[in-house]
């Protein structure tokens, strides 16, 4: 009997999740919704094997992967673990999960920016507060991040926190993820009176967010890994714009390959994964 670890024999992710009326307004309203159940628990342990062995390996080399920080303080990451494994590729090029980013960002298409397998392991560090359109050079605000739990988080494992309603702030400090920005920004948040959101959630839920949202993650107080699968979508049609920082010169080069800025943000690494 074959394994369901083989790429014939993986679950099919193409089949559409009711997304609620009610659900695309939050994202609206809050810059990020949570959506239970978008894969099954065997869906989840069905994949979950070989994204397990792919950040495994890559941690065992040290490889940055082109990183300018590789936060290992945060978690163990591998990024692009589509292009690693074939098992992993129909997880993130699942359809049933860039059409919820399609329809939560009102976009007609999404193409892929980038995967990020996140493992925080026990003892891990919060993750400090931050916007990931810092990081991002593309002209839209059209993003969006599924986080998606492959182990049940409890809140001792350290769940995301959101700010609620950040994602339509014009004044947020532009800075780095780190120490500084973790003061900073937590700062921001506590003065602005941003409604907080976060809590424990199962293998197979997951979170959206706008790339403008403030977010921050507990650390990992418990004994186990937070084992989490991210996938990063932006809607189709954007382009590259010039870099502000060095951040975005490496997420250029590195993500968007022989892309130059005022070109669509379409190279070989930023695959359609939803078209109406």
């Amino acid at each position: 009997m074959a394994s369901a670890a083989e790429p014939g024999r993986l679950p099919d992710l193409t089949s559409d999740y009711a997304l609620r009326p009610e659900q695309a307004a939050a994202f609206l309203r809050d810059g990020h919704v949570r959506v239970d159940g978008l894969a099954t628990r065997p869906e989840v342990e069905a994949y979950r094997p070989a994204i397990r062995e792919v950040l495994d390996a890559v941690a065992a080399r040290h490889d940055t992967q082109g990183r300018i920080d590789d936060y290992d303080r945060l978690f163990t990451q591998v990024t692009n673990a589509w292009r690693l494994d074939e098992r992993v590729r129909r997880f993130v090029f699942a359809r049933r999960f860039a059409r919820v980013a399609a329809r939560l960002m009102g976009v007609r298409g999404v193409r892929l920016y980038h995967d990020q397998a996140l493992f925080k392991e026990p003892g891990g560090q919060p993750t400090p507060w931050h916007r990931d359109r810092y990081y991002w050079p593309l002209d839209t605000d059209d993003t969006v991040t599924m986080w998606m739990a492959l182990v049940d988080v409890s809140v001792e494992m350290g769940p995301m926190t959101f700010a609620s309603g950040s994602h339509r702030a014009g004044d947020v400090p532009a800075l780095p993820i780190g120490a500084e920005s973790d003061a900073i920004l937590a700062g921001y948040v506590a003065a602005k009176g941003f409604a907080l959101a976060g809590e424990a959630v199962a293998a197979g839920d997951a979170t959206f967010h706008s790339g403008r949202t403030l977010h921050s993650a507990r650390p990992n107080l418990s004994a186990a890994r937070r084992e989490v699968m991210t996938m990063i979508y932006f809607a189709d049609g954007a382009r590259l714009r010039a870099p502000d920082n060095p951040f975005q010169e490496a997420d250029a080069r590195v993500f968007l390959p022989g892309v130059k800025p005022g070109e669509p943000a379409a190279s070989e690494l930023n695959p359609v994964l939803y078209r109406e």
